[in-house]
């Protein structure tokens, strides 16, 4: 019997790390529907992951595994911890920085009377009149973008007088300035207000937000794919980032079952080298790519058959003239 090398890398699933949010990801591939991953997360690690960041996205585009992520139907999908939230009175501003807020800030408002009046929506967004007063209405409306600069907790406004759709504002104001203006006390009312002149309905970074983060983020950062979210058959609550689209967010119905995206704390990446014994038949090659391909692959299905991280990397050891075996 010959005698190997196998190196094993015992990482928690394929992984990058995020040195600027201190956490690592995890793509489990065994698939589950939303609920299930979502409780896998929160037992193996901290919960589905939240793409809070473009920077995120490009991680977890890099550390994806399409091979693994083939379907009968829809393949190259995986859940991320982002689902449709049915409370009717989650406002959110655009700018989502905790540190830019006050105890009390992100509730200030300045409802004209009998606002908000829409109701439950998926699509609402808050204009702010020349009068000073907010009102509900549909982000696909047009009005005058108010975007702000912000430094610390300082902030200029800047009145864009070009009218654009709510979403297209948000655009362009991260594009060219920091966000959305957000009104935190009557000090920044005033300011806004005097500078919306005589006419034109204005856009400011209120929405309500009909999704939420599974660990309680408030980000607002999202990577929809064109024409999405479009919950055609009205139960597609729950997103999916389609990495054959560079991740772009899709939403479906919680109860399909694929990969899913967890998240953690940064833990070293731990190696251990083990010596196993294979017997050799025939004439077979143990060099040949092909076999040393399939022997690792009936080795991490030993693996998982015995309980352990169906995640676990598994590669050859070569020796110090390149050969494996001998």
């Amino acid at each position: 019997m010959d005698r190997l090398l196998l190196l094993i890398m015992a990482a928690s699933g394929l992984s990058a790390v995020s040195s600027a949010a201190g956490r690592q990801y995890y793509f489990v591939y065994d698939r589950k529907n939303f609920t299930e991953a979502q409780r896998y997360c929160r037992e193996k690690h901290t919960d589905l992951v939240s793409v809070d960041h473009m920077e995120v996205m490009k991680v977890l585009n890099t550390t994806a595994d399409l091979d693994q992520m083939i379907y009968s139907k829809n393949s190259y999908r995986a859940w991320i911890g982002l689902s449709r939230d049915h409370d009717p009175n989650r406002w959110t501003w655009s700018l989502s920085d905790p540190g830019f807020y006050k105890p009390g800030e992100t509730d200030f408002r300045r409802w004209a009377p009998g606002q908000p009046n829409e109701g439950y929506s998926v699509n609402i967004c808050v204009w702010m009149y020349p009068d000073g007063y907010w009102y509900d209405t549909s982000c696909d409306n047009t009005g005058y973008p108010v975007c702000a600069d912000v430094g610390g907790s300082n902030v200029t406004f800047v009145v864009v007088r070009n009218a654009m759709k709510w979403a297209g504002s948000q655009n362009y104001c991260r594009t060219h300035h920091t966000d959305l203006a957000s009104v935190r006390d009557m000090a920044d009312h005033q300011k806004i207000q005097g500078m919306l002149g005589g006419g034109g309905n204005s856009w400011i970074g209120l929405f309500r937000d009909p999704w939420k983060w599974s660990d309680g983020g408030s980000s607002s950062f999202r990577f929809w794919k064109t024409g999405q979210p479009d919950n055609i058959n009205g139960n597609q609550n729950c997103v999916a980032a389609d990495f054959s689209q560079s991740g772009a967010l899709e939403d479906w119905p919680c109860d399909m079952e694929r990969a899913f995206i967890c998240y953690g704390p940064v833990v070293p990446v731990t190696k251990k080298v083990m010596k196993v014994k294979f017997e050799k038949k025939g004439d077979v090659d143990l060099n040949n790519p092909a076999v040393m391909a399939a022997m690792l692959e009936q080795l991490q299905q030993k693996l998982r058959d015995q309980g352990k991280d169906p995640n676990i990397k598994l590669s050859w050891r070569k020796q110090a003239d390149g050969q494996v075996f001998h």
